[in-house]
């Protein structure tokens, strides 16, 4: 590892992502509320009780178990290798057009959902946590009955597809990918030292409280793409595409997510996965630090193919697209 990679894992990224985030949070006034702690990590799927049969599609949504309708984008040959692709947070499967579109004109069969109370989903009260999307996740793939999926997560998306192996297996999984992935845990603990203090993630939730609207606008325009670093090319179009997306998100989803992302540890998950993958970060990535999350992958799945993009923000799937695309078409076709 190049001595600007131990500085960027190590150094600037961590002290950015508390200032970076810190400063979108601090345009807030209003006071925090507490943080829902309601949503569990160890759960059942969903309740018994007025669940239907299995999970059906109905249009362009898949109608989960529990009556939860999931916006599905399914793109590409029906017949081709089928890539599933779970968004970031606050976004939408949108955020993953770039990829989508490469590859399903590059012979891949694409889906990607809205997760729940995201996007076009329906904006549920309850299940905004990581055994509630892993379990919609795997109704996308029922509903669908897909076979030999390449499950790639993006940031929370990553967090996602975890769980998803950690309870539902690879039976139907051929590879996996991580990108600027939450994995293997964000927060900061006895276990993980290294990881990011709570005391950010509380500034979120204040700065989500006080004006989710700001607060969108401040991450996307700063340390989401790297804007906030001198010389950047600033995309105003990007800015407002994650701003829309984010604003399209359930108010209640959204807030409960900060935890599902944070707090969610994936370790065990992440040790059940037996099968090829990819993990790519960025090493000045300001929201999710490279040491404790691709490095950290990495060290759990020695056999993993880990490509760090010199320079490169949390958001490379929209300012490295091109690099990225090419990676994950030569990993499905390896």
């Amino acid at each position: 590892m190049s001595n600007r990679t131990e500085a960027a894992a190590n150094g600037p990224a961590r002290r950015d992502l508390l200032t970076g985030i810190a400063l979108a949070a601090a345009t807030a006034t209003a006071a925090s509320l507490p943080a829902n702690d309601a949503a569990a990590q160890a759960r059942p799927a969903a309740k018994a009780q007025g669940r239907r049969a299995k999970p059906v599609v109905d249009g362009d949504h898949v109608v989960t178990r529990e009556g939860v309708r999931l916006y599905v984008k399914d793109w590409g040959p029906k017949d081709g290798p089928v890539v599933t692709l779970s968004h970031g947070w606050p976004l939408s499967s949108d955020s993953w057009e770039n990829q989508a579109f490469f590859l399903a004109n590059n012979g891949f069969r694409v889906i990607s959902h809205d997760r729940r109370g995201h996007g076009r989903s329906s904006q549920v009260w309850d299940g905004n946590d990581m055994d509630h999307y892993a379990d919609d996740l795997a109704e996308v793939i029922e509903a669908l009955d897909l076979r030999n999926v390449s499950a790639f997560g993006f940031s929370t998306g990553g967090g996602e597809v975890a769980r998803y192996i950690g309870r539902h297996g690879t039976g139907r999984v051929a590879k996996a990918g991580f990108i600027s992935a939450v994995t293997p845990i964000m927060l900061r603990k006895p276990s993980n030292p290294d990881g990011v203090p709570m005391e950010v993630f509380d500034g979120i939730r204040k700065g989500f409280l006080a004006d989710r609207a700001q607060l969108f606008r401040d991450i996307a325009a700063g340390p989401f793409f790297g804007y906030n670093r001198p010389g950047a090319k600033v995309s105003q179009g990007a800015i407002e595409a994650w701003y829309a997306q984010g604003m399209q998100a359930g108010f209640k989803n959204t807030y409960d997510s900060i935890k599902a992302f944070s707090e969610t540890d994936f370790v065990d998950d992440l040790k059940k996965l037996d099968r090829p993958t990819l993990v790519v970060h960025g090493d000045d990535d300001q929201i999710v630090p490279i040491e404790t999350s691709a490095r950290a992958v990495k060290r759990l799945l020695p056999n993993a193919i880990l490509k760090v993009y010199e320079g490169a923000p949390h958001g490379l799937s929209e300012t490295h697209k091109d690099r990225l695309n090419q990676d994950m078409l030569a990993f499905l076709k390896a």
